[in-house]
């Protein structure tokens, strides 16, 4: 799979950002076009799920379930729509520690995507279980960071395998959410490991010179490690946005949302082909993840700093998928310029991160 080949933020109190009329009970603001799209979409979605395990049929795998919760607790509060807390976000929380207990396995980076899950679940319900499981989670990957190679940062995976992007952008998104969501000491100690995670990664020289994130770190010389220059995949340009944007939140460093902005513009001047999102590849099980991740996280900067540019983006992609990428039954491709390729539940959930998107931009 790409993710084992080369190596989402939520925002304080998630999609309350946007506004408590529009994200509490009612959801009239939200365009009925994309809100009832999500509904179906999310609808088709459960199909490939299953309430023994909490995850979602291959070649959906661990890391993608996690995204599906997030992309789960995120249509609820725009969609006003409770039918998923119990049936599927408690339900996964219980039965897929069978898989992994306390969600821990030897992927930092799949632990960073079940640590921003369960910050989404608590600020959807505010059951203090899911924040200290992503605590819990959180305090692992911790213990990862070493100075033995390119000066810092977390592994992508245990034991000292690999620096690269989505491990670390994923620790910095998870401490700064932390911050956010703690008091006292904890709130402290969590801002100063997003900050110096952030300090780490800015120097690291993974944001190359078109403001683009490569894949990771070539430590053959673990003392001067350099930008391997593999894949600016979409979803190394997403994670960070979310990262600074909660960073931001927490610490009120005037240079973090103009340095997200960067990244995210450069990604869709780079990343797109008339206006739409484009990886690489859309083939296995990891990739076709990748462009949701990228637009969720565009949503989160877009409610920090507005830019029609952003909107009329994601509104351009969104519209894209409805027209273009939907098969039978509101399933949808990994294609998002169209044709319908294949559905399962990975393309299903990135697909719906676009749309929950554009109905929140609105």
């Amino acid at each position: 799979m790409l993710k084992r080949m080369a190596g989402q933020s939520v925002i304080l109190c998630g999609l309350c950002i946007f506004g408590a009329t529009a994200y509490g009970g009612s959801s009239s603001s939200a365009p009925a076009r994309y809100r009832k799209q999500a509904t179906y979409g999310v609808q088709t979605l459960q199909q490939w799920y299953s309430q023994s395990s909490g995850l979602y049929a291959s070649p959906s795998g661990w890391w993608n379930a996690a995204n599906a919760i997030t992309m789960l607790a995120n249509y609820e509060r725009i969609a006003g729509d409770r039918t998923y807390e119990s049936s599927v976000i408690a339900n996964t929380f219980t039965k897929a520690q069978n898989t992994a207990n306390n969600f821990l396995n030897p992927y930092d980076d799949d632990e960073g995507w079940w640590a921003l899950a369960w910050i989404d679940a608590y600020d959807l319900t505010g059951k203090q279980a899911y924040l200290t499981m992503a605590q819990t989670i959180f305090a692992n990957i911790a213990a990862q960071w070493d100075t033995t190679a390119c000066g810092g940062g977390v592994w992508w995976k245990k034991p000292n395998t690999y620096k690269n992007a989505i491990a670390n952008e994923l620790f910095l998104a998870v401490a700064a959410s932390l911050a956010n969501r703690t008091t006292g000491t904890a709130s402290a100690s969590y801002l100063a490991w997003a900050k110096k995670e952030w300090a780490w990664f800015k120097a690291s020289g993974m944001i190359n010179s078109q403001n683009l994130i490569n894949d990771g770190l070539t430590s053959t010389n673990p003392s001067t490690c350099t930008n391997n220059g593999r894949t600016t995949w979409s979803y190394n340009q997403g994670v960070i946005l979310g990262g600074l944007v909660e960073l931001y939140k927490a610490d009120r460093d005037p240079a973090l949302l103009p340095q997200a902005e960067a990244i995210a513009n450069a990604a869709i001047a780079n990343l797109t082909i008339n206006g739409i999102l484009v990886d690489p590849t859309v083939s296995g099980g990891d990739a076709p993840q990748f462009k949701g991740v990228f637009v969720r996280n565009l949503m989160y900067l877009y409610a920090a700093a507005p830019n029609s540019l952003y909107k009329t983006f994601v509104d351009t992609n969104a519209n894209s998928i409805r027209s273009k990428d939907q098969g039978p039954n509101h399933e949808f491709g990994g294609l998002w310029q169209g044709p319908f390729d294949s559905a399962d539940a990975t393309r299903q959930t990135s697909a719906l991160d676009a749309l929950i998107a554009a109905a929140a931009m609105q």
